[in-house]
């Protein structure tokens, strides 16, 4: 399994690369950054300084979405830095959460994610798409690639990252749910006629390591999570209800509780909006305590399909956790392992 690290990008920027090219230098595979230009700094641009200062790291969005850039941007953006740095890309994108819903706008439907994913990829790499009727060519781009993954939450979105993504991203730690939703795009893959184990998946939440006597603080710290994650199922919710039997109820019952989101607090340890958030759900979406208890987390994620877990970097450990998440899971420790 490879490592990733996921950050905001606060400023100052300079301090995002620093613990970036940290993790990097830990062993870690993957760079990402929130892409919400209201509510943090413009994405790409951080990306692009991490690629100038890393050497061999993927990195990308996690993640963006189909309606605050037009996909002839998007597309363009991605080819750029991988003229400038190598084939080191991959476009994370979702319906969107913050990005659109911060700015009074809905997440996109799936029809227009799927219509989006489709032009970015194939703009990126060098292809013709056809925009309302106009034949669209990035005309510089040669041989381009560029692997497209979709995050997602319920069945109608894992189908459609199976039909369609290079990859998948979901966005929570509890491997029983982890398990149906790697199901659902996997048994998509191979009704659309894909291999599925040529496609990624990602699991991405925050990790926080810790000894046990510290449990309670590390919760704390991540709470805000668990009221993230609460966005999604809210919709999910909204469309298939209660006990449908369309999503587990392990996954929705929890925000019954909830009473609105402040996204200006999103993605932080003190977002007042996530009280109603339980212990339970902060344990089972996360992965918190000794170095240990992720080992078997870890551990049990691989052999469910996951290819990549992301650390969500949102709390007062961060550098801690990148040096612990090396010391035992990186790219050197797996090394010594095999050899």
């Amino acid at each position: 399994m490879e490592l990733g690290l996921v950050l905001q990008p606060d400023p100052p920027a300079s301090s995002v690369v620093s613990l970036i090219r940290r993790a990097e230098d830990n062993g870690f595979e993957h760079g990402w950054v929130f892409d919400s230009c209201v509510l943090w700094q413009e994405a790409y641009l951080v990306l692009g300084r991490i690629l100038a200062e890393t050497s061999a790291l993927t990195v990308g969005p996690m993640v963006t979405n189909p309606l605050t850039r037009d996909w002839t941007v998007t597309a363009s953006l991605f080819a750029t830095l991988n003229d400038m740095y190598g084939p080191r890309t991959v476009c994370g994108i979702g319906r969107g959460d913050s990005a659109v819903r911060f700015i009074g706008r809905r997440p996109g439907t799936l029809a227009r994610l799927e219509e989006a994913i489709g032009a970015i990829r194939t703009l990126a790499g060098g292809g013709e798409v056809d925009l309302a009727g106009t034949p669209v060519r990035i005309p510089w781009v040669r041989e381009g690639r560029l692997p497209v993954w979709m995050a997602a939450y319920g069945p109608r979105a894992l189908a459609l990252a199976g039909r369609v993504a290079d990859g998948l991203i979901i966005q929570l730690a509890d491997p029983y749910l982890v398990e149906w939703m790697v199901r659902g795009f996997r048994d998509a893959a191979v009704a659309a006629g894909r291999d599925p184990d040529t496609l990624a998946v990602c699991v991405a939440a925050p990790a926080y390591v810790c000894a046990p006597e510290a449990i309670a603080h590390a919760r704390a710290q991540c709470r805000w999570f668990g009221g993230m994650v609460g966005n999604h199922v809210a919709d999910l919710v909204a469309r298939y209800g209660e006990h449908s039997g369309a999503v587990p109820d392990a996954l929705t019952e929890y925000i019954r509780a909830r009473d609105g989101y402040d996204y200006t607090h999103h993605g932080r340890a003190d977002n007042p909006s996530t009280d109603f958030v339980p212990d339970e759900i902060v344990d089972r979406f996360c992965v918190l305590g000794p170095i240990e208890r992720h080992a078997e987390r870890l551990a049990e994620l691989t052999v469910l399909g996951v290819t990549q877990f992301a650390v969500y970097g949102m709390h007062d450990a961060v550098p801690a956790t990148i040096d612990a998440y090396g010391a035992a899971f990186g790219k050197g420790a797996r090394t010594m392992e095999l050899s």
